[in-house]
């Protein structure tokens, strides 16, 4: 594979013990689908898409569904199988260890587990769990330990606490709010300034945050809080990065572009849950775009997640 091929920072892996676990609670994403999964489908999914790395993850709903302890064993379980399937395809498969919020200390302990011991390029977090979002004071330990450590952390939207609206499941709809929701969250809160080591990558182009950030930025300064400056509030909006999964659209990638710094557009295919016609569909729209350069458009695909995941580079 060229090393000007993709990295793809928005990428899934399904463990077996994973679906299982869901499928014993009757559970799914959202609404959607739990699809197989195999690392030579990844590769080959990966070839035919010009994909060099895929950096896996797994998707909502995470892997805590109420019991602690069964939290606590179903992350290592699932950290444990992306970090063989890296060691099996070195070079083509990176990951991001899955923390067993809301327990803290459990967390706490699978990251330093994962980035220590498995190698994993990040952690990733749901945007919420059971309604208790990222910016809450109970996760600060966590935060100021990613923070010592400037890990890179996957932010993937959850189905937010609320009923699915009829015949739309999550991931259509809510996804994109929840995402959005627990970043503005994360900079009300002052986590986004007060961690400034880590990096967070906010899936799906941010949900509509670079559409809506000045709004965010002058009712904040006006209303909510009036001793903050506008220009601060972007800022800390500014410091997120943004996967492109299902977003490279006419009419998104232009707010994206616009409002993202330098540096902070990241390629994303959320491939299988998003199967792989859409991911071409995405991949013509960033492959023609008339406002890209060559130099934004490399940095979008590979240039920029480099800076990230330095192991990455060639």
């Amino acid at each position: 594979m060229s090393n000007t091929a993709r990295i793809d920072v928005h990428q899934h892996i399904v463990p077996p013990v994973w679906a299982r676990a869901l499928e014993a609670r009757g559970l799914d994403s959202g609404g959607w689908a739990i699809p197989s999964w195999k690392a030579a489908d990844a590769v080959d999914m990966m070839d035919r898409q010009g994909i060099a790395v895929g950096v896996l993850s797994v998707t909502a709903p995470g892997v805590h569904f109420g019991d602690d302890a069964e939290a606590r064993h179903l992350a290592r379980a699932v950290n444990e199988y992306g970090a063989e399937a890296a060691r099996k395809h070195p070079g083509r498969i990176g990951m991001f260890a899955s923390l067993p919020l809301p327990d803290v200390d459990a967390a706490l302990e699978e990251a330093a587990y994962a980035l220590d011991i498995l190698g994993a390029d990040g952690v990733t977090l749901m945007s919420n769990v059971r309604g208790q979002y990222l910016g809450d004071p109970s996760y600060q330990p966590l935060w100021e330990e990613l923070d010592r450590r400037s890990a890179v952390v996957f932010v993937h939207p959850a189905q937010p606490p609320m009923p699915l609206l009829a015949g739309t499941p999550a991931p259509l709809a809510d996804y994109v709010f929840d995402t959005t929701r627990t970043a503005l969250n994360l900079v009300l809160a002052g986590a986004m300034r007060r961690y400034s080591k880590v990096r967070v990558i906010l899936s799906h182009g941010g949900g509509f945050l670079p559409y809506a950030a000045y709004r965010f930025a002058g009712l904040t300064s006006t209303v909510v809080d009036k001793g903050r400056e506008p220009d601060d509030i972007l800022a800390d909006l500014k410091r997120f990065y943004f996967d492109t999964a299902l977003s490279a659209s006419p009419s998104a990638l232009p707010a994206l572009l616009t409002f993202a710094a330098p540096g902070h557009i990241l390629y994303g295919s959320d491939w299988p849950f998003a199967p792989e016609e859409a991911g071409a569909y995405y991949n013509r729209f960033l492959d023609k775009d008339p406002g890209l350069t060559p130099e934004t458009a490399a940095a979008i695909n590979r240039v920029s997640a480099e800076a990230l995941f330095p192991r990455l580079a060639p």
